[in-house]
């Protein structure tokens, strides 16, 4: 029996225009009333930005326009004019977007690959952020001399869950990463449902989060990562019974030392009843399990699951403490397959300033230090490392995985890929403008499901793309191959630009 390649195991991309009318762009176009319909701009226009109109052309996708750059085109319709009715200006709402992590250059590069599943052609810079310092200092290191031209199908980038060699079935994901715990509650039943829908159609996991295992999510079930949060939100014997991977979440990067939190305003009753709670009232999970103080009680959670169900993974997620590589060698020795590490970038807005900044260690120091370490006592291989807070691109998701991670775990990618503007208001249940972090029913009903769901599959089909292209330029065949090689990667303040002229690439 022929079996499928990775390829032929993905879907395909659908274009998928903004939600809005006017979706958000890097450029203004504005006609004036000096035009006389003459119509060329349209004509001359390759990206679509024209469409035709009764007494002039309407600008009708100006996100899609090349801008000033396009001067040096022959189809620039600023200079073809032949009334000189076209203006073309920065657009100053575009100025403000975002913060320093997710900057508006990266948002609206995301945006453009969910809507036309193609890299960016604006200029946009779609591999960094402004942040200046983390994954946004580090830049691979490709040879001066390329190979061999290795063809797209025959680069791999898939990754095995269960390398632990026990009686657990072998799962194997055609892409290095799976979607993170966004919780009915934290975020929309659509936003979640998508989610779900997109990890189904990309042959990967998306985890439920803490806030329980809503009905919608069943069809799903091989799939899905359940969650057991120290609240217990949620937690049945029934669902952890339907899926293969069950996640024990101790701590969250993005707030280590202070619990989950979904404030009052988000609590609708369909949430409380979910979580087995009072609608209104604020939910605190707790830091730690009060179950667990040693390696040994972690084991009898971990046994505990494998009991429950037969065939489900375990995964481990964990914070970035400074002994963070003693937690990740006590979760192999009891039993887990997964330790995800999430650092300090990650959670969404509804996470505290003062938390994200100043608590975790940042994922690209965890990853290495727990990479060395397992490999030093002889288990790296026995053991798979997600790394998780803070990935934003498919250049992030590649560092990471150079500096010694398997694959990757993505929460924020997503809703930015339906358009969210990180606007941190994420906290409020009728807060989010663009229904994607709410519980309000009205605010829900913004994005369609199926609009919602193709975004993310264009996203990640676009990034993946992104990672072949970087790993035929390194000479891989394998994203394995990639797993801690530090040689292919430099930190920007270590690194003599002479020394390397023409190997450095964003």
């Amino acid at each position: 029996m022929e079996t499928k390649t990775d390829t032929q195991m993905l879907p395909e991309v659908k274009k998928i225009p903004s939600r809005f009318r006017n979706a958000l762009g890097k450029y203004r176009v504005t006609i004036t009333k000096e035009c006389n319909n003459c119509g060329i701009c349209v004509k001359l226009c390759p990206y679509g930005v024209y469409k035709a109109g009764s007494k002039k052309p309407r600008v009708a996708a100006e996100h899609l326009c090349l801008g000033f750059p396009c001067s040096a085109n022959e189809f620039y319709c600023v200079n073809k004019c032949p009334e000189k009715a076209i203006q073309l200006r920065l657009n100053p709402a575009f100025e403000i977007l975002g913060d320093r992590r997710w900057s508006p250059d990266l948002l609206a590069s995301t945006w453009h690959m969910a809507e036309t599943g193609e890299i960016p052609y604006q200029g946009l810079n779609y591999k960094t952020g402004d942040s200046g310092g983390g994954f946004d200092k580090l830049r691979f290191i490709f040879p001066r001399e390329k190979g061999p031209e290795i063809p797209d199908e025959e680069v791999s980038t898939a990754i095995e869950l269960n390398r632990s060699g026990d009686s657990r079935p072998g799962v194997r994901i055609p892409v290095p990463f799976y979607l993170g715990g966004m919780s009915f509650g934290s975020v929309s039943i659509v936003t979640m449902l998508s989610r779900v829908k997109a990890a189904a159609a990309l042959n990967t996991f998306c985890c439920t989060g803490e806030g329980g295992y809503p009905e919608e999510l069943i069809p799903y079930d091989d799939h899905m990562i359940t969650q057991v949060a120290t609240g217990l939100f949620g937690v049945s014997e029934e669902s952890l019974k339907r899926v293969r991977i069950v996640e024990f979440k101790y701590a969250q990067g993005a707030k280590p030392g202070l619990g989950g939190h979904l404030l009052g305003d988000k609590v609708t009753p369909r949430v409380a009843r979910m979580r087995e709670a009072v609608a209104g009232s604020a939910l605190f999970s707790p830091f730690p399990f009060h179950s667990v103080y040693s390696v040994e009680d972690h084991k009898k959670h971990v046994d505990w699951i494998k009991q429950t169900n037969s065939r489900a993974l375990v995964s481990v997620k964990v914070s970035t403490p400074t002994d963070v590589d003693m937690v990740a060698v006590g979760s192999y020795y009891a039993g887990a397959h997964i330790i995800q590490l999430d650092g300090s970038y990650g959670g969404t807005g509804a996470a505290p300033d003062i938390a994200k900044k100043n608590i975790a260690m940042p994922i690209e120091y965890a990853v290495p230090k727990v990479h060395k370490f397992l490999s030093e006592e002889g288990i790296r291989d026995k053991i798979t490392i997600i790394a998780s807070g803070g990935i934003r691109s498919a250049y992030d998701m590649a560092k990471a995985i150079a500096l010694g991670a398997n694959g990757v775990c993505l929460g924020t990618a997503d809703l930015v890929a339906l358009e969210c503007i990180r606007c941190h208001h994420c906290e409020s249940g009728r807060g989010c403008a663009r229904g994607i972090a709410t519980t309000d029913e009205q605010l829900t009903n913004l994005m369609e499901l199926e609009w919602a769901t193709q975004r993310i599959i264009n996203m990640y089909l676009t990034w993946r793309r992104q990672l072949v292209s970087i790993l035929k330029r390194l000479g891989m065949k394998s994203v394995t191959e990639l797993v801690g090689r530090f040689d292919v990667i430099g930190h920007l303040d270590y690194i003599k630009q002479e020394e390397i002229e023409g190997e450095l690439e964003l």
